[in-house]
C-alpha cells in the first residue's frame, strides 16, 4: 500500500529532548529519556511543523503522538515463549538474533526490534501463520514503518482498516499500538487463509483487496524469500 508519511531530521528537536545528567536519578532520568524519545519519534514521523506560530489554533494532536504517549504506558510486549526441549530454545535464540541483524537497518533500536520480534513471532504463532511470512507482508505493506497510513486510511505496520476494529474489537482500540496492529493483522491474514482454505495466494489478495490480482501476492512472497527466509535445521 502506498504511505503517507512525513519524515523530518532536526538537531534541534534532538537539543530540545536531551536531558541533563544531573536532572533526574538514573531510573527516573531513563524512563524520561524514553518517553520522550518516543514522542520525539512520533512528531518526527507524522507531524507537520510550522515555522511561525503567529494566530494559533487549536488542533487534535496527530494520531502518531496520541499513539506515542499511550505506547508509554500501554504497549505491552508479547509474553516470553515457553519451549518444549533445549533444542526448540536454541533454535528460538538463533532465530531471534538473526532476525535482529536483519532488521536492524529498519529498526536501530535494539530494545524496540526484539520487543517487536517477540511480538511478531508470538502473534503470528497464535494465529497459525510463518512469522517469516507475516516479516515479508509487513514490509511489503508499511516498510516496518509503525505509523504508516494508507491513502484508504489503513494503519500500522500491517495496514489494518480502522473498520476491523468495531468488526471484530470493542471499537476502541489503538491501531497504531503495536501488539493490537499485530494481533488484529494476524487474526485478519487467518481469517482469509480459512476462508480460502488455506490458499495463502487468494489469502493474501484479500487481504490486499487485490483478489485475483498477482501483483501483491508475489512481493510479499518475494519479501519472504529474499529478507526473512529461515530454517532451524541451516542455523544449527
Amino acid at each position: 500500500m502506498w504511505l503517507v508519511c512525513v519524515r523530518f531530521c532536526s538537531k534541534k528537536l534532538a537539543e530540545f529532548f536531551t536531558i541533563p545528567n544531573t536532572t533526574l536519578p538514573l531510573t527516573g532520568r531513563e524512563t524520561s529519556l524514553s518517553v520522550l524519545r518516543t514522542v520525539a519519534t512520533a512528531l518526527l514521523l507524522g507531524c507537520v511543523c510550522t515555522a511561525h506560530a503567529g494566530n494559533q489554533q487549536y488542533e487534535p494532536l496527530a494520531a502518531s503522538v496520541q499513539a506515542a504517549l499511550s505506547a508509554a504506558i500501554a504497549d505491552k510486549a508479547a509474553p516470553n515463549p515457553h519451549f518444549s526441549s533445549v533444542q526448540e530454545k536454541l533454535d528460538w535464540v538463533n532465530w531471534q538474533t538473526e532476525m535482529s541483524v536483519r532488521l536492524a537497518k529498519r529498526m536501530p533500536d535494539r530494545d524496540t526490534r526484539l520487543d517487536f520480534l517477540r511480538t511478531v513471532f508470538y502473534e503470528a504463532k497464535r494465529a497459525g501463520l510463518d512469522p517469516q511470512m507475516v516479516l515479508g507482508l509487513i514490509q511489503v505493506e508499511s516498510g516496518f514503518h509503525k505509523y504508516a497510513v494508507s491513502k484508504a486510511g489503513a494503519r500500522g505496520y500491517m495496514q489494518v482498516m480502522p473498520f476491523w476494529k468495531k468488526l471484530i474489537g470493542n471499537g476502541d482500540q489503538n491501531l497504531f499500538l503495536m501488539r493490537n496492529n499485530l494481533r488484529f493483522g494476524c487474526t485478519i491474514l487467518r481469517h482469509y487463509l480459512d476462508i480460502e482454505k488455506g490458499d495463502l495466494y487468494r489469502a493474501l489478495g484479500r487481504y490486499n483487496g487485490s483478489l485475483g490480482k498477482p501483483e501483491y501476492p508475489n512481493m510479499v512472497r518475494g519479501a519472504w524469500e529474499k529478507h526473512w527466509a529461515w530454517s532451524a535445521n541451516v542455523a544449527r
